[in-house]
């Protein structure tokens, strides 16, 4: 693919313009009765990367395909800047919306060309207009080369890039991904999100990007809505969330936790790892106390806690542990850098990294 040396002659040419894309109090459910979306209000502003992440059924696709005319909310409406294009009375089409779509598997036609293919949605233009703005739409994405090309003989890397192409060779105000990498190689992800990204950054489109992986949406999005049964949970940028996480679930989606059951007393909580402030919470409250598996610090020789390595896993850059903690009824797991721990060590001790816990009431 080459992609430093594409990107460098890249088209930079922006859209038309960026539009607020905002949904307010959006409702829908499906003939069957099931509700999968319920009161979601929520605003991508211009320009802005807003990732939509959560995990399946939460609502995600659901939100986009109304954003895109594709599906009819129950309540609520659209908004593409100050005017409603899907409301009580009105429904605006999805040609007329200027919103684009790159669908999950992409959705070429296997027997159009990748010229072709680009220019398949500018039927208001003449011919000869529509291949200029396909081949600049090409050239935005470094793949102007592979015009007369077929999709098939395109990396899933490529074909995501085609993908991109067609949805931006209209200049739309908004563009909408549906797990845009889903269907690539692990080790190709990394690659096709920064370019994907740069490509946005270019075209200066407002864009919404579904994603079930919390790690895709802090690397792709300036800020981040989390659904969760068809309920907008938290939104903000990728610091909020993960430093100010509103509730257990929203912290569980962005690391992996230990969990421990507790009661406030005296403005702190007793665990297993030690009392931690329990900061706004009720004496007698029932809470649950999160550490994150990057909060240990251990050591051979001196500690808070004593602890017992009872199964190490090797994983490149760390090691996950399971420790065996007194007055503990699980084991406790941890990360820590490969190296830190002598290979057959088993007697450690454990101290925790205090922003690394989270206090929560029980629910």
């Amino acid at each position: 693919m080459n992609g430093q040396k594409q990107s460098s002659a890249r088209v930079t040419a922006g859209v038309s313009f960026a539009a607020r894309l905002s949904f307010e109090d959006i409702g829908h459910s499906y003939a069957s009765g099931a509700e999968t979306l319920r009161g979601v209000s929520l605003a991508a502003e211009p320009g802005e990367v807003l990732c939509l992440l959560g995990p399946s059924g939460s609502g995600k696709t659901t939100l986009l395909r109304i954003a895109a005319g594709i599906e009819t909310q129950r309540a609520g409406r659209v908004l593409l800047n100050d005017r409603v294009i899907a409301g009580p009375g009105v429904f605006l089409p999805p040609e007329q919306r200027s919103i684009g779509l790159v669908f999950q598997d992409f959705a070429l036609f296997p027997h159009l060309t990748i010229l072709d293919n680009v220019r398949f949605g500018l039927t208001a233009l003449s011919p000869q207009e529509a291949r200029h703005e396909a081949m600049i739409a090409l050239e935005r994405v470094g793949l102007e080369a592979y015009a007369g090309a077929y999709p098939h003989v395109l990396s899933g890397g490529e074909q995501q890039r085609v993908a991109l192409a067609r949805a931006l060779a209209p200049r739309p105000a908004v563009l909408l991904m549906d797990e845009p990498f889903s269907g690539l190689d692990s080790r190709l992800k990394d690659t096709v999100r920064a370019e994907t990204l740069d490509i946005l950054r270019q075209s200066r489109a407002t864009a919404i990007v579904v994603t079930h992986d919390a790690e895709e949406a802090m690397r792709m999005g300036d800020r981040i809505a989390l659904l969760k049964d068809g309920r907008l949970v938290q939104a903000g940028t990728a610091e909020d969330l993960y430093q100010s996480p509103a509730d257990l679930f929203v912290a569980g989606f962005f690391s992996e936790l230990n969990e421990f059951p507790g009661k406030v007393s005296g403005g702190a909580v007793e665990t297993p790892l030690g009392r931690f402030a329990a900061r706004g919470l009720a004496d007698g409250q029932e809470v649950t106390v999160a550490v994150r598996l990057s909060g240990f610090l251990v050591n051979q020789q001196a500690g808070a806690i004593p602890a017992r390595v009872v199964s190490r896993r090797f994983l490149g850059v760390v090691e996950h542990l399971e420790l065996a903690v007194p007055g503990a009824d699980r084991h406790v797991r941890a990360r820590v850098r490969c190296g830190h721990l002598a290979p057959r060590v088993r007697d450690i001790w454990i101290d925790i990294v205090p922003s690394d816990v989270l206090v929560f009431a029980r629910r």
